[in-house]
């Protein structure tokens, strides 16, 4: 079992197209995980109203859910929805997710682990163990030999949902260097935000109809793959200007708080 990163259209894409593609092995099942003021947020909410119940903001962001969905679909596997719970989630909230992701022929399951630890998270093992056997047809998104153009243009269509690629004049005459050195054949290693399923963090819930651009490329021969830059995006994203920690404190009892 593996973490594969950020949302099935950054982590999951590099872990089936590259990883997997390059050891031969393939996924038996894959679980996303959705949290309800995730969804809230997508539906449009502000960060002060997403503890707000809100079933019909829920309804609204779940075309987010949606395409993460139907991305891993595109590689021949039904996942399972691990609706991460806390404790401002309602019930009416939660419903909604697994109503509409049943409505897709996915099976959502509340996660209670972060509350009740091991035992909350059963329904979701026995879940995936369950969807293991849907899991026959498994498929790559694309084939290593193919143009650096056409990989992008299939990521970028295909996963985000965006209406095309656009290049940089660096990333042109970078283009030019790959192809000469001969590494047009390796697997794509695509970095955007992880806010969004475009290149534009501030593009909320599945936006369509928009432009990806490539402002550069990094060459990575040694690890075996592509690099293409896409948008605004830093490379490692850093710490909050006041970490969690300022908050946590211990009582002379051994008492730990400020962890919620």
């Amino acid at each position: 079992m593996t973490e594969a990163g950020f949302g099935a259209d950054l982590g999951a894409e590099k872990f089936i197209n590259i990883k997997c593609a390059s050891s031969g092995l393939q996924p038996s099942a894959v679980v996303i995980v959705a949290t309800i003021k995730a969804l809230k947020h997508h539906g449009g909410l502000k960060a002060d109203e997403l503890k707000i119940p809100n079933p019909e903001a829920v309804a609204k962001g779940f075309c987010n859910l949606q395409k993460h969905i139907e991305n891993i679909q595109l590689y021949g596997i039904t996942p399972v929805v691990a609706i991460n719970n806390f404790y401002s989630d309602s019930e009416e909230e939660n419903e909604v997710v697994i109503r509409m992701c049943a409505q897709l022929g996915v099976k959502a399951v509340l996660c209670k682990g972060f509350v009740d630890g091991g035992k909350g998270a059963a329904p979701l093992a026995e879940a995936v163990i369950e969807s293991m056997d849907n899991n026959k047809e498994f498929r790559f998104l694309y084939d290593w030999s193919d143009t650096v153009e056409n990989k992008i243009h299939t990521i970028a269509t295909k996963i985000y949902g965006a209406a095309g690629v656009e290049y940089s004049s660096k990333a042109k005459t970078q283009l030019k260097l790959i192809k000469s050195l001969g590494l047009e054949g390796l697997p794509m290693c695509m970095v955007k935000t992880p806010m969004s399923l475009s290149d534009d963090e501030k593009k909320f819930g599945r936006p369509e109809g928009f432009t990806v651009t490539v402002r550069e490329f990094e060459i990575s021969a040694g690890a075996g793959f592509l690099v293409p830059l896409l948008g605004d995006v830093m490379r490692m994203p850093g710490l909050p200007a006041e970490p969690s920690a300022e908050h946590i404190s211990i009582d002379k009892n051994g008492k730990v708080w400020g962890l919620f």
